[in-house]
């Protein structure tokens, strides 16, 4: 098991058919305890008990930096010890440039990049104290191209704050020991396609991409579980492109 002993903290993680849902169940299977983070308590309970095992879940608005730092001593008092933060929490919209508003900008940036800021700050005084942590970050295909598939230009430059964030933190921390890294998905197969792409478009995208398929939330978490583990002991500061060779750079 690549995650035994440890503990994992997840954002965003209370959709079943979602990514963060996805990487905590992976988590687990690896042997982690996994604290799930979600805006509705009874959702992130719900989906902690989805999962077999000694799992909790949490409310918590990332765009709150007090309220991650409470939820982080939570975790801590309920768990002992955190090993490994996931920053999945994030908002998608594919409104165009003048369709947008500024409340658009807000709840994109806030939830993406402010949110991963918060939830950052609030481990790392822990991860400091072990000499030991890692951080994985949710970016997105749309900062690595000016736009993605569905993501207005708000939502790019969300992601894009991301990964320099994770890069920029990932120099900063790495005398401490702790890791920082974001993965790149393309399109992936998610409830948050509902009503934004139909089967038609889906196809088409599968077609422009040279593995002829869209990704699974599974194929993003799995490259989170690298990223949690000591397989990935030496990588820091990265950002893994996992679209199926549709942005090849």
């Amino acid at each position: 098991m690549l995650l035994k002993n440890k503990v994992v903290v997840v954002t965003g993680a209370a959709s079943p058919r979602g990514i963060g849902f996805a990487t905590a169940q992976r988590c687990a299977e690896e042997g982690a305890r996994v604290a799930l983070l979600d805006l509705n308590q009874a959702a992130a309970t719900a989906a902690a008990e989805a999962i077999s095992g000694s799992h909790r879940g949490y409310a918590c608005d990332v765009r709150d930096g007090e309220l991650c730092r409470q939820v982080v001593q939570q975790i801590l008092q309920d768990f002992g010890q955190i090993d490994v933060l996931v920053n999945n929490a994030g908002v998608s919209q594919s409104k165009r440039l003048m369709d947008s508003t500024v409340e658009d900008y807000d709840l994109v940036m806030d939830s993406s990049l402010r949110g991963t800021y918060n939830m950052s700050r609030a481990v790392v005084p822990h991860f400091r104290e072990r000499k030991s942590g890692s951080i994985a970050c949710m970016g997105s295909i749309a900062a690595q191209r000016g736009g993605g598939v569905l993501g207005g230009p708000h939502y790019a430059a969300a992601k894009g704050g991301v990964q320099s964030l994770a890069k920029a933190m990932a120099r900063e921390l790495a005398p401490d020991g702790i890791r920082v890294n974001a993965v790149a998905p393309g399109l992936v197969d998610t409830e948050l396609l509902v009503g934004k792409i139909d089967d038609a478009g889906k196809a088409r995208v599968a077609e422009g991409t040279p593995m002829g398929r869209l990704a699974t939330p599974t194929c993003i978490a799995n490259v989170f579980i690298f990223l949690a583990s000591d397989l990935s002991r030496y990588v820091t500061g990265s950002v893994i492109d996992v679209n199926g060779g549709l942005h090849i750079h």
